[in-house]
């Protein structure tokens, strides 16, 4: 879901982010009620939310595991047949699952979408993220202006680097 913002004064600004967060809210109550596709890989096309995991059973006999483009996911091998699957970039990718012999014993499509939560500003050719749940707080993600994304990251490392008990990160 998008959304553009004029330049407005910064209160009316305010306001209106407000009311797309509560839009965005109640609209991800209803969408959370419809039942979750089967995190099986005996089931059709997987679909993964940017920057989330998601656990997956793999069939038995299962000893190699492909995944088409790891910038779009990421798996990582679990004890017990399980797979953990970790959306990295936005797009289409597939997954093969190989016997020890090479013969493909299953083969799907992993779709990775943008979160639900974020609410999108755009300054001319400018684009900022915000995750509003339940109020709207910056974000990054993938797309964000370069400027944008460099601040909030850096924001992100000064503090982790403070709460190691280390000096703040630098540019």
């Amino acid at each position: 879901m998008f959304f553009a913002f004029e330049r407005i004064g910064r209160g009316r600004y305010r306001k209106a982010l407000a009311g797309v967060a509560f839009l965005l809210t109640a609209m991800a109550a209803v969408s959370s009620s419809t039942a979750a596709p089967d995190p099986a890989l005996s089931s059709g096309t997987i679909t993964v939310v940017l920057d989330q995991a998601q656990v997956i059973k793999v069939p038995d006999g299962v000893a190699t595991l492909v995944v088409g483009n790891p910038l779009i996911a990421d798996i990582s091998i679990q004890p017990g047949g399980l797979i953990v699957l970790t959306g990295k970039g936005y797009g289409v990718t597939n997954l093969v699952a190989l016997d020890r012999g090479g013969q493909v014993l299953a083969q799907k499509v992993i779709q990775v979408q943008g979160p639900r939560d974020t609410l999108v500003v755009y300054r001319g050719v400018e684009k900022e993220s915000y995750s509003c749940t339940p109020t709207c707080e910056q974000r990054i993600t993938l797309g964000d202006s370069a400027a944008y994304f460099n601040a909030v990251l850096g924001q992100i490392g000064s503090r982790a680097g403070q709460a190691q008990g280390g000096a703040p990160a630098s540019k």
